[in-house]
């Protein structure tokens, strides 16, 4: 093992220790002893860490290794414009979203999504418990999978460990942390972690650069793939040509934007903020965060090809699983340049790991609190103890975490799809719901339950039925999925009998503040 490898992983496992620590700290303090504490942190967020919590949970591993390898491989078009979409959908939900949640969220005494929508409508029967909460189980394991995946993956490019065995001790180490310190201790991981994330993607744009030439040659090197750099087109791989990206195209990728309306990690953080007025600080900082990450993050993948051409790392373009390790190629170069790159490089790889982590303990925190709370309390009306809470909520953690680890026990799929999937499932059902139970006060339990299912419902028949047709049909599934659930939403909320004289007051209260 070279010294190179020596401080690359010594950089990564005092970084490992760190994000531990802070589950202990939050454990000590007992920060995760009441569920209230263990799914909000007791509503006490800070300005900062709702910001970058939030944003860190979102990006995940494809800010590192999703948007980087679509771009290395196709050019600027689809990546392109998916970022604008996320750009202005995190503004859109921190500018509209995210007080009216907080404010009505503490005001009906709800700390999930699912409990959200039951106290909102007055759901005595619990049904909008349930299926909320097997929407966040469907859609939230394959999600965190593909975290685990990120990180067996990076382990395996960079020094050989079996993929598995990575994903594993990866898996292990975001269990114990989340069961340890509950959401004060993912919230916080977080925060760090997107300090790491910045770095991480600073440092490789400039090492890049110097590797790949300069940033003249990086021009070159991209102008001379057709439609590469032409952000209505992209460059075809498989036939070394422009491809073609039009309006229907664009406005398919930018309704990534929409998804964010129904993220419940996200949500969630907006619910634990301590004063709704601190969310004018977050939003700046969450909006300008994400613009400038996604930017370079995008750069990269340009940058990567350049540093291909120069014979410094192998070419990555025969598959997107492959053309997503690009970040982790150049992290291994910076290696073996000396101690201090050595040490740049892990900070790299942490950063890697950091994007990954965030977003798959955020996502088994909340699925936990679907299962211990809306399932076994709400629907099923099991009553716990409060020490049973926290035992039945750990235990769901470590659960959904298994089931996650196999489900990504095949090394050769791609994060950035299997994410794209899972985003536009909560965003075509918890999107449209969310936006009219928060600002439409005649829409009423039974449009939100239309809403829900078949949103849930035609996301898996537009991806893997109407899609196949090709031509208009192949657009992102979220678009069209989340049109159809909005449309039920509204037609069955008026074809259906009004809310109740309670639960209207309850909307205009929380609209009169």
């Amino acid at each position: 093992m070279t010294t190179g490898q020596i401080i690359v992983i010594a950089t990564i496992v005092a970084y490992l220790f760190g994000m531990l620590m802070i589950g202990v700290i939050f454990n000590r303090q007992g920060a995760a002893d009441t569920s209230d504490g263990f799914y909000i942190g007791g509503r006490g967020l800070g300005p900062l860490v709702t910001a970058m919590s939030a944003e860190a949970s979102d990006m995940s591993s494809y800010l590192l290794m999703g948007l980087p390898g679509l771009a290395y491989l196709a050019g600027v078009a689809e990546v392109g414009w998916t970022a604008i979409g996320l750009a202005i959908g995190t503004y859109l939900n921190f500018l509209f979203v995210a007080r009216i949640l907080r404010r009505y969220s503490e005001r009906v005494g709800a700390f999930t999504i699912p409990d959200f929508y039951t106290r909102r409508y007055g759901d005595r029967e619990n049904t909008l418990s349930l299926v909320a909460a097997l929407i966040i189980i469907v859609f939230f394991v394959p999600y965190t999978a593909s975290g685990f995946k990120a990180v067996g993956t990076l382990f395996n490019s960079l020094f050989g460990v079996e993929y598995h065995l990575a994903m594993i001790i990866g898996a292990v180490i975001i269990v114990a942390y989340t069961t340890m310190g509950g959401f004060l201790a993912v919230s916080t991981t977080d925060l760090v972690q997107s300090i790491f994330m910045t770095i991480a993607l600073i440092i490789i744009v400039f090492f890049g650069i110097d590797k790949a030439g300069g940033l003249d040659m990086v021009v070159q090197n991209a102008k001379a793939l057709p439609g590469y750099l032409n952000i209505t087109q992209g460059y075809d791989v498989t036939t070394n040509s422009a491809s073609s990206f039009g309006l229907l195209s664009i406005c398919s990728t930018l309704a990534w934007g929409l998804g964010y309306f129904g993220m419940p990690h996200i949500l969630l953080r907006f619910m634990a903020i301590r004063d709704e007025r601190e969310l004018v600080l977050s939003r700046r900082i969450a909006s300008v965060w994400v613009v400038i990450s996604m930017g370079i993050a995008v750069f990269i993948g340009i940058i990567g090809y350049s540093v291909s051409v120069a014979g410094h790392i192998p070419m990555l373009n025969t598959s997107s699983a492959e053309s997503e390790t690009v970040i982790i190629q150049m992290a291994h170069l910076m290696s073996e340049h000396g101690v201090i790159l050595a040490l740049a490089a892990g900070i790299i790889l942490a950063g890697i790991l950091a994007a990954t982590m965030s977003t798959a303990d955020s996502q088994l925190l909340a699925a936990a609190s679907s299962v211990s709370e809306d399932l076994m309390q709400g629907f099923g009306r099991i009553k716990l103890s409060q020490q049973a809470k926290m035992i039945a909520a750990r235990a769901t953690v470590i659960g959904i975490a298994v089931v996650a680890i196999v489900l990504a026990w095949n090394p050769n799929s791609s994060v950035f799809r299997v994410v794209s999937f899972a985003w536009a499932g909560f965003g075509a059902t918890f999107g449209p719901t969310m936006l009219l139970a928060l600002f439409w006060r005649r829409s009423n339990r039974q449009g939100a339950l239309a809403g829900l299912i078949s949103g849930g419902i035609m996301i898996f028949v537009w991806k893997f039925g109407i899609a196949r047709l090709g031509g208009i049909f192949s657009i992102y599934e979220l678009l069209p999925a989340f049109l159809i659930a909005l449309a039920a939403d509204i037609i069955v909320s008026l074809a259906t009998k009004e809310p109740s004289a309670v639960i209207v007051k309850t909307f205009d209260e929380v609209h009169k503040k």
